[in-house]
């Protein structure tokens, strides 16, 4: 759900609710054999989650940005909090919890094709709650994004086979007046404007797949970025499809701009 909030928007945040967890990420030559042993060509820790991820894309983009999540004291916490500081995050909205662990996800990114698998474990680390909202001053955010891209797997899971199909066979399920953006990996994104009207924008592959962890959300970042600056639907769906692009020929987020 995105939400603009009126007035001087330029001068104000753009704030990301949702998930970090702590990313173990092993580039592997060949995704591997069950039951197997193999090294890997690199290793790293990696601050992840959807909207943490966003917030580093937003912040790399220029747009000043906040986060808003749990986490609990602890190494991986540590870790996180010291990465968000580094990319100029705002943590100040974060939710720290008095039990549960940070969650962890072990992921795999094959370096012959560029895709990533990941093992996420889901902790028992409580979410946010409308309390946590209480506390924080809504009108210095000029745009506060929680889940509401529709993803490819989630379209699939509804029984869409096309990122249109999945736009007009959900539009029924959301207010008047809102838009709803699907993302379909190499076939580009689709979007269905407060008007009933379409717009598509063609993906931008690079040369070579590198590094696909993360895309995603490096898409709904670049879009809520070009959202948030005013720019019209069509050329905020294409800026997020370039923006995606880039970043799936490089490991990780930097390079992206």
């Amino acid at each position: 759900m995105a939400a603009e909030a009126g007035g001087a928007a330029g001068k104000r945040r753009i704030m990301c609710v949702g998930l970090v967890c702590l990313d173990i990420i092993s580039v592997v030559e060949a995704f591997p054999a069950e039951d197997s042993d193999t090294r890997c060509l690199s290793q790293r820790w990696q601050r992840g989650g959807n909207a943490s991820n966003s917030c580093t894309v937003l912040s790399l983009l220029g747009a000043p940005c906040a986060f808003m999540g749990s986490l609990a004291p602890g190494p991986a916490a540590d870790f996180i909090a010291a990465d968000f500081q580094r990319r100029g995050v705002d943590t100040a909205h974060v939710a720290w919890q008095p039990r549960g662990e940070v969650p962890c996800a072990c992921c795999l990114v094959n370096a012959a094709s560029g895709s990533r698998t990941i093992v996420l474990h889901d902790t028992n680390l409580p979410d946010v709650t409308a309390r946590d909202f209480e506390r924080v001053d809504l009108s210095q955010y000029r745009w506060i994004h929680f889940e509401v891209f529709i993803s490819k797997d989630l379209a699939r899971h509804f029984g869409y086979q096309s990122a249109p199909e999945a736009l007009r066979g959900l539009r029924g399920r959301i207010q008047p007046g809102a838009t709803l953006i699907c993302a379909w990996a190499e076939e580009g994104a689709d979007a269905l404007g407060p008007g009933g009207e379409l717009v598509h924008s063609d993906a931008f592959p690079p040369e070579t797949l590198v590094d696909t962890l993360g895309a995603g959300d490096t898409f709904n970042a670049a879009v809520i970025f070009a959202l948030a600056e005013g720019r019209t639907l069509q050329d905020a769906l294409t800026f997020g499809c370039r923006i995606a692009g880039r970043k799936c020929g490089i490991q990780g987020f930097d390079g992206i701009v």
